[in-house]
């Protein structure tokens, strides 16, 4: 108990020395900043601090340019927008030019936040160029067979991205070529006829922040894949053998999970989330190389186990996972129970829950300088989240009951495996139901006070683990799709 008392009397008799450094000039701003973002004393006071609200339908994709003043979001409706966050305004509003829901929009680095490449469930990736009085020029860059859930922007550079697709192609775009190459599909790693094997479907793709030559890939099996763009072949006839691979060792040719989402720590640690099971935080040398299938079983018990984080569920939609803090000190996501979980990285403990969204939260985007996050999910808004003097405890008083509900939500799917198409037909189905019951006891409104309405965080339920009856089979393009 005594080690208990003395722990916070300890980090708050070192913050007191650091502000006196700071004072006396014994210590930079800049450390002093980053000190202080990354305690868990603010971590713990973050709440919601605003919404920003304007799209038509639900936010998928959102970002903070490179200096955090402004915020770009893509939507169902086929808009991007750029935010002023601190003034909740709109700054800009343009077409796309997809035909369907947009999943990703991406800044290219180094061009006055001009230049924003989308991706969308058409298949097209697209670039928006902002000219001058506020006009905007767009035009398709690539096309996949098949939606594109994501991006990956090189570093760095106004010129290099790449995308993928559910066709399970990786593609490399160059903007001062106008055009795009085709690297490789990504099949599965089980099949030794490689012109026969099953294409894997991605959901993720991330770049190295430290050697921007590797890149990761993740999506419809077990495996991230790790790749050296120095050794792809830029040809369509390339197999795309990767140079390492990383999977959980109970995951190991189970062909009941997938990833929908990798990022990249600034130390090149790889954290990949699967659906219907648990995040995972792997370091560089838990890879079981180019072909685990031929890994042994002594062989795989010598690699180090990945830290695993736990309490969430992630099941109904494509959902992003990020790091937190300025030096990526935390792991934050979101959950189909509505609610945003933050863990801290080092020893996955829990840290940080709070309600963010009626049904699901999809999205995390950390502001690149300062202790604060926008998320995104299915409403219509995108919400703030900064540190505040609050009284509620960090973390709800029903979080025990919150994770057992997600925990049994993943074991009972795992019991039944079906294909993803018959799964993506159900819950649209049980979404209609479930939007339609919510609608019902709710204002269009968006809620109030999402940390301390706890009849709202109940309701949160519904969008997860409610068994309707069957709703209308209508597919609008402009609803969510839940992938």
């Amino acid at each position: 108990m005594e080690m208990e008392v003395d722990a916070p009397r300890k980090r708050i008799r070192v913050g007191f020395d650091e502000i006196r450094r700071r004072e006396l000039g014994f210590s930079s701003p800049t450390y002093f900043r980053r000190y202080f973002s990354g305690s868990e004393v603010l971590v713990k006071q973050i709440s919601l601090q605003g919404k920003l609200a304007g799209h038509d339908g639900c936010v998928n994709a959102i970002q903070f340019n490179s200096t955090g003043d402004i915020l770009v979001s893509g939507s169902d409706d086929r808009q991007v927008v750029f935010w002023d966050w601190t003034t909740q305004k709109k700054k800009l509003s343009y077409d796309s030019g997809h035909l369907d829901n947009i999943f990703q929009t991406k800044i290219m680095p180094l061009t006055d936040d001009r230049i924003i490449v989308t991706s969308s469930a058409d298949g097209q990736v697209r670039l928006g160029q902002v000219k001058e009085h506020g006009k905007v020029f767009t035009k398709k860059l690539g096309k996949h067979q098949g939606r594109v859930h994501n991006l990956a922007v090189e570093p760095g550079s106004p010129h290099v991205l790449y995308s993928c697709g559910e066709d399970g192609i990786v593609q490399h775009f160059d903007l001062r070529t106008h055009s795009c190459t085709r690297l490789f599909c990504c099949s599965s790693l089980a099949d030794n006829d490689t012109q026969h094997s099953k294409k894997i479907r991605l959901n993720s793709i991330v770049i190295d922040p430290r050697n921007p030559n590797y890149f990761g890939v993740g999506g419809s099996d077990e495996y991230a894949r790790v790749y050296d763009i120095r050794k792809c072949q830029w040809s369509s006839n390339d197999d795309g053998t990767p140079l390492d691979t990383f999977c959980p060792r109970h995951l190991i040719k189970s062909n009941e999970v997938h990833i929908t989402a990798l990022a990249y720590s600034s130390s090149s640690e790889l954290l990949v989330s699967y659906n219907d099971e648990l995040i995972y935080l792997f370091q560089k040398d838990m890879g079981m190389g180019p072909d685990p299938c031929s890994v042994s079983p002594i062989q795989t018990q010598k690699l180090g186990e990945p830290q695993v984080y736990t309490g969430h569920r992630n099941s109904q939609t494509v959902k992003g996972v990020s790091f937190f803090g300025p030096s990526d000190e935390y792991v934050a996501t979101g959950s189909d129970c509505g609610h945003i979980f933050i863990w801290k990285k080092k020893d996955a403990r829990l840290v940080r829950v709070m309600f963010g969204d009626r049904r699901v939260v999809n999205q995390i985007e950390p502001h690149p300088h300062v202790a604060m996050f926008a998320s995104c999910g299915i409403e219509k808004t995108v919400k703030l989240w900064c540190p505040s003097p609050s009284e509620s405890p960090p973390l709800p008083d029903n979080i025990e009951k919150i994770m057992e509900s997600n925990k049994q939500g993943r074991e009972d799917h795992s019991r039944v495996y079906l294909s993803p198409d018959v799964i993506m037909r159900i819950l649209r189905l049980q979404r209609n139901q479930a939007v339609a019951y919510i609608e019902s006891r709710f204002d269009r409104a968006d809620f109030q006070d999402s940390d301390d309405d706890d009849n709202e965080g109940r309701d949160a339920y519904v969008m997860a683990f409610s068994e309707g009856e069957e709703g209308s089979s209508s597919e609008d393009p402009r609803d969510c799709n839940i992938s």
